[in-house]
C-alpha cells in the first residue's frame, strides 16, 4: 500500500503543496504566489481559476521534487483559507465572479443594517458561534448573487454552486464529481448550525442563499472523491479536508480541552480547544468547530487578527523599507525595547476582539528620530500586541492560557517569539515542524485510510524545537501594552 500523502495548503497569498510520509516527515514542497485584487476601498478579491492553476502547479512541483508519482500517493488532504467565497457555473466549472476574500469588507454596511434587528446578533451567535460580520461567507454569497446579472435565478434553478476554497479545489480535482465541504469550513459560512450540524434554513432565508448551491457537509476525515487521473498520472483518493486554522491546531496536536495554538501567516489566528462543549464567548471571540471525526464534534474558541504576516508584506512591498521579511529580526534587535512607536495595521478594519470594519491603519508616536528600524519593529510588535488582545478576551471568557504553541511563517523570527512571550507573560513553544497547517491536513487524510491509528499516535509525533520564556517584568509589559491600547483607540471608528 502507498504511504505518501499530498497535502494541499491553499492560503491567502500563495498556494502550496507538500508531500509527507506516513511518519509525518516532510519530503518535498511546491509553492506559487498569486495575484491580490483590490477593486475598491476595503475590497479584496482573488481569481479562483488562478488559485486552481497555482495549486495544481504546486502539487506537480512537490511531486517532482520528491520523485514521487500519483501512483505512489495514498491520499490527498486539503486545507485552505476559510470564508473566501466562490460561486461557479456547474456546467462549465467557471466562476461567475472573482472570489471574495475573507478580508473583504464590502458587505459591512449591510451587516450594520442587520444588527439593528432585535435579537438577530444573539440568534446568529447561538446557531453558528459567529458574530454578525462581513468576514464570513453568507453576506459575500448574497452580494455575488445580487451583483451578477441573472445569478440569483440561476442559483435557484440549481445551475450554480457555492463553495469555500476547499470545495472549489475539490470540484476541480474531481472534474466536477464532488461538491462537498467539511464541518470546519461549513462552520465559517454563517449558514451552518454548529450545534445541530446542518445548514440552517432560517439563516439561508435571512441571507437569501438558496439550498441548491450549498455543498454537502462531511466529517473532516471522509471519502471526498477521486482526483482525475490526468492530473497526477493516477486517480488519488481525497480523504481529508479542514480549514487552515483548525488544521494547524490539528497538526499541533491540540486535542485536549484547554490546549491552544496561534498561527502567524497572512493573519493571526488563536484557537483554544474547548472539547465537546460549545463555549459561547461574551468577549467578541468566535465559537467554532475544531474538527469532526466519526460524527463527533470537538469545538474551539477562536480569535482572529486580519494582519500579521500581511503587515510585514506591506512594509516590504508597499513601503519598500526592507527587501526581505527575514531582515526584520536584525532591525528589531537594534531597536530599544521601550519603543513608543505603534503601528495599528487596521488596513481592512480590526478583527477580534474589536470587530470594527471601519477602523483604518495608523502609525502613531513618531518623533524626528523615528526611522526604518522603528517602523519595522512596530510592525512586528503589532503582532504581539494583537495576540495579547486575544488572550485578554479568552481570559475574560474564563479560560487560562499558560502555554501557546505557535506555527506559520513568522515564527521563524526569534525576536517576535521572545517579545510574544514577554507581552503575554506566557511560554511560547515552537515545534520542530512549523508547517503544521499542511501537516494537519496530511494527518486528517491519513487517519481516514488508517495510515495513522489514532489521535494519540499523532499527538506523540509533536516535538518541541524551542521554548521562549518571559524575560521582561510586569512594569515593562503593562506600559507597552497600554501604549498599544491607546493607539488602537485612536484608530477606532466608534468610541
Amino acid at each position: 500500500m502507498s504511504t505518501y500523502i499530498l497535502a494541499i495548503d491553499q492560503g491567502t497569498t500563495s498556494s502550496r503543496a507538500l508531500v509527507f510520509d506516513a511518519s509525518g516527515n516532510q519530503l518535498g514542497v511546491g509553492q506559487q504566489e498569486f495575484t491580490q485584487h483590490f477593486p475598491d476601498n476595503g475590497w479584496v478579491e482573488h481569481d479562483a481559476e488562478e488559485i486552481w492553476g497555482t495549486t495544481l502547479a504546486s502539487c506537480r512541483a512537490a511531486l517532482e521534487a520528491t520523485g514521487i508519482t500519483g501512483a505512489d500517493l495514498a491520499c490527498i488532504g486539503i486545507t485552505n483559507q476559510r470564508e473566501t467565497t466562490v460561486v461557479w457555473d456547474k456546467a462549465t466549472g467557471k466562476p461567475i465572479h472573482h472570489a471574495i476574500v475573507w478580508q473583504d469588507r464590502r458587505t459591512s454596511d449591510y451587516c450594520t443594517e442587520l444588527k439593528q434587528k432585535a435579537g438577530l446578533v444573539e440568534k446568529i451567535q447561538d446557531k453558528t458561534g459567529l458574530l454578525l460580520d462581513s468576514y464570513f461567507s453568507a453576506t459575500k454569497i448574497r452580494w455575488i448573487l445580487n451583483a451578477v446579472p441573472g445569478a440569483r435565478a440561476r442559483a435557484a434553478n440549481g445551475e450554480l454552486a457555492f463553495g469555500t476554497i476547499d470545495s472549489w479545489l475539490l470540484w476541480q480535482l474531481t472534474g466536477g464529481q464532488s461538491h462537498c465541504t467539511d464541518a470546519t469550513n461549513a462552520s465559517r459560512t454563517m449558514l451552518f448550525n454548529i450545534q445541530e450540524q446542518c445548514w440552517d434554513e432560517e439563516l439561508m432565508a435571512l441571507f437569501d442563499v438558496p439550498a441548491a448551491i450549498l455543498p454537502e457537509v462531511k466529517d473532516c476525515a471522509a471519502d471526498f472523491g477521486l482526483s482525475q487521473a490526468s492530473l497526477f498520472g493516477s486517480a488519488v483518493p481525497i480523504t481529508g479536508m479542514i480549514g487552515d486554522q483548525q488544521s494547524a491546531a490539528f497538526g499541533q496536536g491540540c486535542f485536549g480541552a484547554g490546549m491552544a495554538k496561534s498561527t502567524y501567516g497572512t493573519g493571526c489566528f488563536l484557537l483554544l480547544n474547548t472539547g465537546e462543549v460549545m463555549l459561547k464567548s461574551s468577549n467578541q471571540l468566535l465559537s467554532t468547530i475544531a474538527y469532526r471525526l466519526n460524527g463527533q464534534t470537538v469545538y474551539a474558541i477562536e480569535g482572529s487578527i486580519f494582519m500579521a504576516g500581511a503587515t510585514m508584506q506591506w512594509i516590504r512591498d508597499g513601503l519598500k523599507l526592507i527587501d526581505d521579511a527575514a531582515e526584520s529580526g536584525a532591525l528589531a534587535e537594534a531597536t530599544p525595547d521601550n519603543l513608543s512607536v505603534y503601528l495599528v495595521p487596521a488596513f481592512t478594519g480590526l478583527g477580534a476582539p474589536y470587530w470594527d470594519p471601519n477602523a483604518r491603519g495608523a502609525l502613531l508616536g513618531m518623533t524626528r528620530d523615528t526611522g526604518i528600524k522603528e517602523i519595522v519593529t512596530a510592525g512586528l510588535m503589532s503582532v504581539c500586541y494583537q495576540t495579547r488582545d486575544l488572550v485578554e478576551a479568552i481570559a475574560a471568557d474564563g479560560a487560562v492560557l499558560s502555554t501557546l504553541r505557535v506555527d506559520g511563517g513568522m515564527v521563524k523570527n526569534n525576536y517576535v517569539l521572545q517579545k510574544l512571550a514577554d507581552v503575554l507573560d506566557a511560554e511560547v513553544h515552537r515545534p520542530e515542524i512549523i508547517e503544521t497547517t499542511a501537516l494537519g491536513a496530511a494527518y486528517m487524510a491519513g487517519l481516514q485510510l488508517g495510515l495513522f491509528s489514532s489521535l494519540e499516535e499523532i499527538s506523540e509525533k509533536w516535538q518541541l524545537q524551542q521554548a521562549f520564556k518571559p524575560a521582561k517584568d510586569a512594569s515593562w509589559r503593562e506600559q507597552q501594552y497600554q501604549g498599544w491600547q491607546d493607539a488602537v483607540a485612536r484608530t477606532r471608528s466608534q468610541g
